[in-house]
């Protein structure tokens, strides 16, 4: 009986995409995007000014133009294609994260076996600490950690299209990290005011950036636990993809928190986050849910989760809307009755 050369073919590149993902990851971490946007586009002129072996970048580059990431060849030179322009060293790319997931993260996901069997994050089975512990100790990760999540936030400009932030509105961005979000709302709804609640480290982080934006007289920022408090009388309470390694009762908590600081019965709690289904599951999904099993243990919900822990704390899901990169935006309201 002859193999099935189809299936054979399909393991090979699921298996294998790992190698391509270090690949990837060490031209970035040398700098081969940049050094070809500054003309230096040979194999020899590529080792020289990152100290390798030319040998070494020829062959790196061999697999990095078959998988798209470069154009060209080692007689003629290469050329940097949009995949490549994405991991340059500049603001608003993608060479934090794959820095990131091709570091700390793949190191995490070596894991793996022992992660899924036995649900600890593979994060902390390689470094010791969860990860929100570790980056707390080291600000430089921390710093990357934050690119990264920005890196990620292709749906942000989308988020005004879907509510109504206007109105001279308060709105409380609950784990807000670098202030992101926070600054494109704002600048959609130049009469509403922000406040940003996240880790102290953070803090520092979220100051520089929303300085650089909206600039600080519109947002107040709180150095604290959203499990604990959250700031007072806001009239939209955002928690954007900040609820996965938590458990449901720490988020029911977080949600009655919000409830009980609202501005009043016209104040609206948002969830922006990924949701997971069983059934005729896409793969975007399915596998940022293991990401976060293998980060921090957390995990995506279904929407009927979220709809019960809203109900936990208090509210009604009042609309559901999709946005870019299969996220989805649940709109709740407090119950009048509690």
């Amino acid at each position: 009986m002859k193999a099935d050369l189809k299936a054979a073919q399909e393991v090979v590149e699921l298996i294998t995409g790992g190698w391509r993902a270090q690949a990837v990851h060490t031209a970035a971490k040398l700098g081969l995007p940049d050094h070809i946007e500054a003309g230096r586009t040979t194999s020899g002129e590529l080792a020289e000014a990152t100290g390798a072996e030319e040998e070494g970048i020829r062959r790196l580059m061999r697999l990095l133009v078959a998988m798209g990431v470069f154009e060209g060849d080692h007689e003629t030179g290469y050329r940097n294609t949009p995949v490549a322009t994405a991991l340059l060293d500049r603001p608003g790319t993608l060479r934090d994260m794959c820095l990131l997931y091709g570091e700390e993260f793949y190191t995490a996901w070596g894991n793996a076996v022992e992660c899924f069997t036995t649900l600890t994050a593979g994060f902390e089975l390689a470094y010791g600490k969860p990860l929100y512990s570790y980056l707390d100790g080291h600000d430089d990760l921390a710093v990357r950690f934050q690119r990264t999540m920005k890196a990620g936030n292709l749906f942000f400009d989308y988020v005004p299209e879907i509510f109504d932030f206007s109105g001279g509105k308060t709105v409380v961005d609950c784990g807000g990290g670098n202030g992101h979000l926070l600054s494109v709302i704002l600048e959609a709804a130049p009469d509403a005011r922000g406040a940003l609640i996240d880790r102290e480290h953070v803090i520092p982080i979220a100051r520089d950036y929303l300085s650089g934006t909206i600039g600080l007289d519109r947002v107040e920022l709180h150095a604290g636990d959203m499990f604990k408090a959250v700031p007072q009388g806001g009239d939209v309470y955002l928690f954007c993809r900040v609820l996965a390694g938590w458990s449901d009762d720490a988020v029911v908590e977080a949600f009655r928190h919000c409830r009980h600081a609202m501005a009043g019965p016209g104040s609206r709690l948002l969830v922006l986050d990924r949701t997971v289904t069983d059934k005729d599951s896409t793969v975007l999904p399915a596998l940022w849910d293991l990401h976060l099993l293998m980060t921090n243990g957390g995990k995506h919900r279904s929407v009927d989760q979220f709809r019960t822990l809203l109900d936990r704390a208090g509210f009604d899901v009042e609309r559901i809307a999709e946005l870019p990169m299969e996220t989805t935006a649940l709109v709740a309201a407090p119950r009048a009755s509690e």
